[in-house]
């Protein structure tokens, strides 16, 4: 199979030579996509992984060591070089230390820029540490066991951390996958009631003949097979956490049941009339649409405002995709500690173009058998993905975008979708213009003046 066609992002403030470089860079066989700013290339770096960076390292605002940075931090295995008119010897080993590759000065030739890559390339390549393994996950990205980088995340444990501290009841919403009952046990982690136990309970799971017995015990006799006396999950969560997960679930019956245990704090067991008092922190959990099932009449409506006193919305992975790096550098280091495994830029782009309908489970058991398949290699390929995350076509020029709250460049991410298609269709066809025009549905003359407009170029 061929090598897949090189990633490589350019940041540089002068237009004209960033511009003529890129040209250059692009007749040589790599996908470029440029940016003026290192404000624009964070961006660019939060929503693709890039096989190479090439930035100068005096920009206005975010200087070009601030890019490596971030870069590096999201891609171990990326290939960082600096272009600097300042080159001096600290400039160079600054560079170096920040995780550059290798340095190189204005002004320079063309040929002596691709033998600094080609060597960076080949230093890369030759290496055998694990740099999943040597960067270790920042604190500020992850609250008890839930990872991200992203504002959602952020927020989300901001909001975990002051909660933690209440003893409020929390409902905790979200898609199946993301990751709601390692909220619960996070909350409960780093909540006064840490010391005592943490109990969960997946009402979806227990027969509903069942289930009353279940969350409040029962007396000997209380039914066929109750050979003795049993407590329930609230007596085992005394003066600790309660999980019960997919709440939705419960009969209309029970539900008033769990309705006055939570107003009350006190309840009776399955067949018994002592009334046993508790003190628990419930923690709820689901998937199903709350207030759509109370418009419908199928759950109690003071039930959900009695839940719902604290309310935390997981987002789903599709919606913070910037977080799918941390994420898969975590499960590396799960699945494969001592094994040096990296994750190559082809599949890490193929990991961040999938919409994973399940969440961050998929992606945790995607790289399980990721780790599985590689075991006596070093790179995790393609190929090693589930089949359907390894088919997604993916394109630097077409970075997926989710609207930041301080808005974006529409007009330089238009031309960049326009750019990655026209190249598309150029390398499929062969650089014939005419047939590449057929394939985008326009004439061959709007075809050339795209390429004039976006690329600068006239034939």
């Amino acid at each position: 199979m061929a090598d897949p066609t090189p990633h490589l992002l350019l940041v540089d403030d002068e237009a004209a030579l960033r511009q003529l470089t890129a040209e250059r860079l692009t007749e040589r066989g790599f996908e470029v996509v440029q940016a003026e700013s290192g404000e624009q290339a964070l961006e660019l770096i939060e929503q693709f992984a890039f096989d190479l960076l090439i930035t100068d390292l005096r920009l206005p605002g975010i200087d070009g060591t601030e890019v490596i940075d971030a870069a590096r931090a999201r891609y171990p295995a990326i290939v960082g070089i600096v272009i600097t008119g300042y080159g001096t010897v600290r400039d160079a080993v600054e560079a170096i230390k920040r995780g550059a590759s290798d340095f190189i000065a204005k002004p320079f030739h063309f040929d002596e820029l691709m033998h600094v890559i080609e060597k960076a390339i080949e230093q890369r390549q030759l290496r055998s540490e694990n740099a999943y393994l040597r960067s270790q996950l920042e604190e500020r990205y992850q609250f008890g066991g839930i990872l991200g980088r992203s504002r959602a995340m952020q927020s989300l444990f901001q909001l975990l951390e002051t909660v933690a501290r209440s003893t409020s009841t929390i409902l905790v919403t979200g898609e199946t996958g993301t990751g709601k009952e390692v909220v619960a046990r996070a909350v409960h982690m780093n909540s006064p009631r840490k010391a005592h136990r943490f109990v969960a309970l997946n009402c979806g799971a227990i027969p509903e003949t069942l289930l009353e017995a279940e969350i409040f015990g029962h007396e000997r006799g209380a039914f066929t097979g109750a050979v003795g006396t049993r407590q329930g999950r609230f007596e085992q969560a005394h003066k600790g956490t309660l999980f019960l997960d997919e709440v939705g679930t419960m009969s209309a019956g029970l539900q008033v049941r769990l309705l006055r245990a939570l107003q009350e704090r006190e309840f009776e067991r399955v067949g018994g009339n002592q009334t046993i008092k508790v003190d628990v922190r419930v923690i709820a959990a689901t998937n199903s649409e709350l207030p759509r099932m109370v418009a419908d009449g199928t759950f109690r409506e003071d039930l959900f405002f009695r839940l719902n006193v604290i309310n935390v919305t997981l987002p789903p992975l599709r919606e913070r995709r910037e977080d799918i790096p941390v994420l898969v550098k975590h499960f590396l280091q799960r699945f494969a500690p001592t094994d040096g495994l990296e994750l190559s830029q082809e599949a890490m782009r193929a990991m961040m173009a999938f919409s994973w309908p399940g969440n961050v489970r998929q992606l945790e058991n995607a790289m399980e058998r990721a780790v599985t398949l590689g075991q006596g290699r070093k790179q995790i390929e393609l190929a090693d993905l589930p089949p359907e995350v390894s088919a997604i076509q993916t394109t630097a020029a077409a970075p997926f975008v989710d609207l930041p709250e301080a808005g974006l460049d529409m007009p330089v991410h238009i031309a960049g979708i326009q750019r990655g298609l026209i190249a598309k269709a150029l390398e499929r066809t062969g650089g014939n213009k005419n047939q590449a025009a057929e394939l985008l549905r326009i004439k061959r003359t709007t075809l050339v003046e795209m390429l004039k407009r976006l690329e600068g170029r006239g034939h």
